[in-house]
């Protein structure tokens, strides 16, 4: 236990008397109580995504309190009571005012974990975690605590079947009929799309950051892509990472030594090339901050070369939901996400170099799972890829000065001729306002519109919902009328997401962002070749002088805040408000808006540059 920060019980009487009682009570040894705590935690929420939590909690639980004792070949711990985070349902309340707790629910389960972990002094813990914002909020407690850990995707969902028509559905399937004139049949989609129990089995937010914690080094490979009910989570993977923890702790790797500057751009880059969710560019930042990053855009990865990798390095390989056909259990069943891990390694694009949590370099990981080679149709390979670029792309540009922009290049089904969509701006000052005009006045929105959604960012709504809901519809619109609308906004965007849609834009309206000053018939073009998004009128000097004059009375006249900002009618809502950083930084809640680090590090470089084998010509240093 090398410079552990562990707290140990000591001898005092009054602290003794509850951890005698609970080793007792939880069948373990009192001899033990002053020995480093070790522990499982999991997280909870209201949806199927977390019904399979406590089930492999209590499994690894007690495979844990069968390795604990006094004995040679025993683990020498306290064990301690497993314990939960809460979080809000993404699926559930898409579209609604209560997906403002989305986002803040990521810094909810870091709060939570933090309090326990440092206050409980765990010196190894194993996590359970489901859905897509608490895993990310455990992997930063974890990495702040900074003593021996690993973390356990729960897994995926089985994709629903239509009975009428034989086909794969799920809850992107759900979203797309919302605007459907036959209730019935809105019904039946709706019946069938979730059966069984696991988080959302499309490469939507919860799966990309899964790869995202496995390829970065804090959960084995294997573990990720089976489905939540898959008989190995229960009977196979708790005596493993139970193994896989001792073994952490014997050798002292904590998450600090894992997650390092090469692991966090292997996990980017394998984002890109499964296409992934936007979701991942706002969790980045945070992740890298936990591990002593401060900026990530600076410190790890610049937005230039981000673009660089995904417009000519990196390949999608991923044949997957929601711009593709399958789900995350067909990836299991060719092989896993270690088989594009594996075809991206031998290309040239990640290092290998990087330990991991099985206590093995990543390439040893990969080499010691046996990994196939991919199967061409769920897995492509580098050499003949699914699409020829990555996934996302960042923009600059008079409405991004941040470089926060991020458009999901990968779900793009229409409208950028020559890398350009040049359309008309369609104001709508928040997520009601555009669902009710897609509900009641669909007829109203016309081709090439380019629909802005403002004042959802994470102080503005405050907590930067996603727009699930109303791309869903949008999409189908388009579909249905042969028509390309795109869609703007401060806030964020599901995985599930489709479509000429752009998010993150900051700084956010409600911080007088330029994306505040728009008006309705601006021309607004976002241009691939150039990787800029702008609204033409914003160019000239005195219009926009004068549209913030205009803003600036508004909020002045509203107390500070812009009358257009959402409610803010509860404490945790209040410190969104007030105390959320931008998007680019990661979107969470900082003091004074000021990123805070624990033991800030440098990012110290390895000398690897990603490179593709079968594109030479793009190798480029940064």
């Amino acid at each position: 236990m090398k410079k552990s920060k562990s707290v140990l019980i000591d001898r005092h009487p009054g602290r003794s008397a509850q951890t005698i009682g609970l080793a007792k009570e939880l069948g373990t040894s009192p001899d033990l109580i002053h020995e480093p705590s070790v522990g499982v935690v999991g997280t909870k929420g209201d949806s199927q995504c977390y019904l399979g939590v406590t089930d492999k909690v209590d499994a690894i639980h007690a495979r844990l309190r069968d390795r604990i004792g006094t004995e040679p070949d025993q683990l020498k711990f306290r064990l301690v009571e497993p314990q939960y985070t809460v979080a809000t349902s993404d699926g559930i309340r898409n579209g609604t005012r209560e997906m403002r707790y989305s986002l803040i629910g990521r810094e909810v389960t870091n709060d939570a974990l933090c309090e326990h972990l440092e206050a409980s002094g765990l010196a190894g813990t194993i996590a359970v975690v489901a859905c897509d914002k608490p895993p990310v909020g455990t992997l930063a407690a974890l990495l702040e605590h900074n003593e021996p850990a690993i973390i356990m995707s729960d897994g995926p969902i089985h994709p629903g079947i239509d009975p009428k028509t034989g086909g794969a559905i799920d809850i992107v399937s759900a979203y797309e009929v919302a605007g459907h004139p036959d209730p019935e049949y809105r019904h039946h989609i709706a019946c069938h799309a979730c059966p069984g129990i696991g988080s959302c089995g499309g490469m939507f937010t919860y799966n990309t950051m899964q790869t995202f914690i496995g390829v970065a080094g804090m959960q084995p490979l294997h573990m990720v892509a089976p489905a939540s009910d898959d008989p190995r989570r229960l009977n196979e993977f708790p005596d493993e990472l139970v193994h896989y923890l001792a073994q952490l702790i014997e050798m002292d790797l904590k998450p600090r030594d894992i997650v390092v500057r090469d692991s966090l751009r292997n996990a980017l880059i394998v984002a890109l090339a499964v296409g992934g969710s936007t979701n991942v560019v706002l969790h980045v930042p945070e992740i890298a901050r936990a591990a002593g990053y401060e900026n990530f855009w600076k410190d790890v990865m610049t937005p230039e070369e981000f673009n660089h990798l995904s417009q000519y390095v990196v390949p999608v390989l991923t044949d997957a939901r929601p711009y593709g056909k399958y789900s995350m259990v067909d990836i299991d069943q060719v092989g896993g996400v270690q088989v594009i891990v594996r075809e991206l390694l031998e290309m040239g694009l990640l290092n290998g170099d990087v330990m991991t949590c099985t206590g093995e370099t990543l390439s040893a990981q990969v080499n010691r799972l046996n990994t196939p080679n991919p199967d061409g149709k769920v897995v492509y390979t580098v050499e003949n890829p699914y699409k020829p670029t990555g996934g996302l792309r960042l923009l600059s540009g008079n409405l991004s000065p941040d470089f926060s922009a991020i458009l999901k290049l990968a779900g793009v089904e229409g409208g950028l001729g020559d890398n350009l969509f040049r359309g008309k701006a369609c104001i709508f000052n928040g997520q009601s306002d555009l669902l009710k005009a897609l509900d009641e006045t669909p007829g109203s929105f016309q081709n090439n519109d380019m629909v802005i959604v403002r004042y959802e960012g994470p102080s503005g709504s405050p907590g930067m919902p996603e727009m699930l809901d109303p791309t869903a519809r949008i999409t189908t619109l388009c579909r249905e009328r042969g028509i390309v609308i795109a869609l703007m906004t401060d806030a964020r965007f599901s995985g599930g997401s489709v479509g000429l849609v752009i998010g993150h834009v900051g700084p956010e309206a409600a911080l007088g962002g330029p994306i505040a000053f728009i008006e309705d018939g601006d021309e607004i073009v976002a241009d691939l070749n150039t990787n800029e998004l702008t609204c033409t009128a914003l160019d000239d000097p005195d219009t926009l002088a004068k549209r913030k004059a205009n803003w600036e009375k508004e909020t002045a006249g509203n107390g500070g805040t812009h009358p257009s900002c959402g409610i803010a009618d509860t404490r945790l809502l209040q410190r969104a408000r007030h105390s959320a950083v931008p998007a680019s930084r990661g979107g969470g809640i900082h003091p004074n808006r000021e990123v805070w680090v624990r033991e800030p590090r440098d990012a110290e470089r390895s000398g690897f540059i990603p490179s593709n084998k079968t594109r030479p010509s793009t190798i480029k240093e940064f």
